[in-house]
């Protein structure tokens, strides 16, 4: 008998054969961070376009919402993914529902007050909230608020995954460190179920993730049989 997978039991995927041979993909419910070297990004861009694929072909019919901390939405390059992947790059565009925030402010106000409301009319499966650290490292927020903030954020979050039962996924990049770079990660990596480290060693680009599945780290290459790296990072 043939057993068919039901929409909770699946895991979105990046669509890069090196890394999905591995790692799954993430499944709802998760609070997912992604750091490290940039090549996160269009590692994120990859999931807003397999997410809107059809379930037979691995993702969740669904819309994204993508909360840009960082000014790091590109639609050039969800156009191309969406070629990749034989969608509609306009359509493609028109499922990912983008806010912007310029301040550690906005971005809380964003998650804490308006990003329910918006998964419940629009009905998307998957959350990114791109360089979420980063407005909160502005020397203007004293760093007691700073934590606070951040931390009330990050429960929201991760409650916020399970109660709707989708995929909240974070990204931050490599920066300077601080002591409180190292406050605020240790709160994000603390609530997360799945923390994905994208980094260069030797000139190869892996991917090290951390699951609660999985008892040992995985890590892999992520370029291996995949085209350049140009091809993800290029626009």
């Amino acid at each position: 008998m043939i057993s068919l997978i039901t929409l909770s039991e699946q895991a979105l995927s990046f669509g890069v054969q090196s890394i999905d041979h591995t790692f799954p993909g993430f499944k709802l419910g998760e609070f997912v961070v992604l750091y490290g070297h940039p090549f996160w990004k269009p590692l994120i861009f990859r999931l807003c376009v397999h997410c809107q694929l059809s379930k037979e072909k691995g993702g969740f019919d669904s819309s994204v919402i993508f909360v840009d901390g960082g000014n790091t939405f590109n639609p050039y390059l969800i156009s191309a993914v969406a070629r990749e992947f034989d969608l509609d790059p306009r359509l493609a565009l028109e499922r990912v529902f983008v806010s912007r925030a310029f301040t550690a402010y906005q971005l809380s106000a964003l998650i804490l007050e308006t990003l329910e409301g918006a998964l419940k009319h629009y009905r998307s499966k998957l959350v990114l909230i791109s360089e979420i650290i980063s407005l909160f490292l502005d020397r203007d927020v004293p760093t007691r608020e700073a934590l606070e903030i951040f931390n009330k954020m990050i429960f929201h979050l991760a409650d916020l995954a399970i109660k709707r039962n989708v995929i909240v996924a974070a990204t931050s990049s490599n920066g300077e460190r601080s002591r409180r770079l190292v406050f605020l990660e240790s709160i994000m990596f603390g609530r997360a179920s799945t923390i994905a480290r994208v980094n260069e060693s030797r000139g190869r680009l892996q991917l090290t993730i951390q699951d609660h599945c999985f008892p040992e780290s995985l890590t892999v290459d992520v370029l291996r049989n995949e085209p350049t790296l140009e091809k993800f990072v290029e626009a």
